[in-house]
């Protein structure tokens, strides 16, 4: 894992969506890798991952939305990228039944203007796209998706997320296979780490009841999802877009998700995370189950582990266990540090 991120030293790489969740862990692995980073967001929530990692003060910025075309050629042409991480979109399936025109205008379109950024560049080598688990037509099957089988999320999210995958498609090999830059996405599932304060989240609801001394409620306690650590989604991500980097050959989509003993309802995940906090967590069944969410939903993640060499290095029980030491060092100012450390024994570096 410390030859992963020794190449992207001196790299240069835009990221959209580095005042998220995820955007922000990334944000910080690769200050720490040495690349030269810019990142392209709305601006952070008061109190988030990112004004926690102080990375303002750290890392150059430009404060946008991705459907503000002008604005995003702007940061392209200012920093001149050569490696390209796609993050930014709206996350929250039940926030896409509140919204789903802006959702799609955010996933859908906000991709189509990084992609014109990308075919209007000189400069850019390498794209990954950041999609979700969530964009095949979800059967419901006891086995896990290929990246081959069909897309067509659901509902708002998912389905907009879909549609990203198709644009991405359209643009490689309409446009920039034949500039040379390679393209590829990432279909991962629900990532857990510290950091993450969004609503209608199974982690940061934990903690949010934890900490009142309430038992947190489980809108449905059955579904089945692979859950992972944000660590093992980032890796791979940073793993695809330095493979396709240095060969163009690899481009293409690929499925990000843990072993079949880590795909757990969300009751088991929620037990687990009682277990780490301690202090009388606990957990109960009920509440509004708001609109509709599929109760099983598995990957294939064969591609990855052959083609890349790709495996996960924590197990879930693990990554748990990190995650309730992210919040609880939190407390106590050590968010920074902590982040820090996760990420230094992740990558051995």
């Amino acid at each position: 894992m410390r030859e992963l991120l020794e190449f992207y030293r001196d790299k240069r790489v835009l990221l959209t969506g580095h005042t998220g969740f995820k955007g922000a862990w990334l944000t910080e692995i690769l200050l720490l890798s040495g690349a030269e980073v810019c990142g392209y967001a709305l601006p952070p929530e008061e109190g988030g991952l990112f004004d926690r990692l102080q990375l303002a003060q750290r890392v150059p910025s430009v404060a946008g939305d991705v459907r503000d075309l002008e604005r995003l050629r702007d940061a392209f042409r200012t920093f001149s990228p050569e490696i390209v991480l796609h993050l930014a979109a709206q996350p929250l399936v039940r926030e896409s039944y509140r919204d789903p025109a802006g959702t799609y205008s955010t996933n859908v379109m906000g991709t189509v203007h990084i992609l014109e950024c990308v075919r209007e560049s000189d400069t850019v080598r390498s794209f990954l796209n950041v999609t979700t688990d969530k964009v095949y037509q979800n059967r419901e099957w006891v086995w896990g998706y290929r990246e081959y089988e069909r897309l067509d999320g659901e509902e708002p999210y998912a389905n907009s997320k879909s549609c990203s995958e198709l644009v991405t498609g359209c643009y490689h090999r309409s446009f920039l296979k034949e500039k040379g830059v390679a393209v590829s996405t990432a279909r991962a599932g629900n990532a857990i780490g510290g950091g993450d304060y969004a609503r209608d989240r199974i982690i940061p609801d934990c903690v949010r009841a934890a900490g009142r001394g309430e038992s947190v409620v489980l809108r449905n306690p059955g579904a089945v999802r692979p859950y992972q650590h944000v660590l093992e989604l980032l890796g791979a991500y940073l793993l695809i877009a330095k493979a396709q980097y240095e060969d163009k050959g690899l481009s293409g989509s690929y499925n990000v998700g843990p072993s079949e003993a880590d795909c757990v309802t969300t009751w088991e995940l929620a037990e687990l995370f009682c277990r780490f906090w301690g202090q009388g967590a606990s957990c109960q069944a009920g509440g509004d189950k708001g609109p509709r969410e599929s109760n099983l939903l598995l990957l294939d993640s064969s591609k990855i582990r052959s083609v890349l060499g790709w495996r996960p290095n924590w197990n879930l029980e693990r990554g748990v266990e990190q995650t309730v030491r992210w919040y609880k060092s939190a407390e106590n100012g050590g968010a920074r540090a902590e982040t820090e450390r996760q990420i230094r024994e992740f990558f051995g570096i």
